[in-house]
């Protein structure tokens, strides 16, 4: 699975940790975002990471930032892309299940390394249920697309 990584300058060492981490499970990750922890401006980032998603090149999408929220909303403005933040795991794998989200978020100054690989590990290994929550995932992108 290739997967786009992007954070900004306050999240540098935990995107570093979670592409080693991810790399060692035999994940195959793209780099979006900065490796410089001088100032960068994050909706760049999202960006980034949400159109490689969105365009099919990666499958799914990792976003941080201090919070996770700013770089989230640049993300969702992307056409297809369903971006979630989330500080620990339940949400992680049911935003998938649920909403088939296709990139997640969390914040550097939210969440320890720990917490970030409970995250991450959740998110990836769950898949979308569809059935009910089908009809609500289509309902957003039909939000997305004007038609609601």
């Amino acid at each position: 699975m290739k997967i786009a990584i992007g954070n900004d300058h306050v999240a540098v060492d935990m995107k570093k940790h979670i592409v080693d981490y991810l790399e060692q499970k035999g994940y195959t990750l793209v780099n979006f975002g900065t490796d410089s922890t001088e100032r960068a401006d994050y909706p760049l980032y999202g960006k980034a990471v949400a159109e490689a998603v969105a365009s099919g090149e990666c499958d799914l999408g990792i976003l941080i930032c201090g919070t996770g929220i700013g770089i989230s909303l640049a993300a969702n403005k992307v056409k297809g892309i369903r971006a979630a933040v989330c500080s620990e795991a339940y949400s992680a794998a049911l935003t998938r299940r649920h909403n088939n989200a296709n990139i997640i978020a969390f914040g550097a100054r939210v969440v320890g390394i720990a917490t970030a690989e409970t995250i991450v590990d959740a998110f990836l290994a769950a898949e979308f249920e569809g059935g009910r929550h089908a009809a609500r995932v289509d309902m957003i992108t039909a939000i997305e697309e004007g038609r609601l």
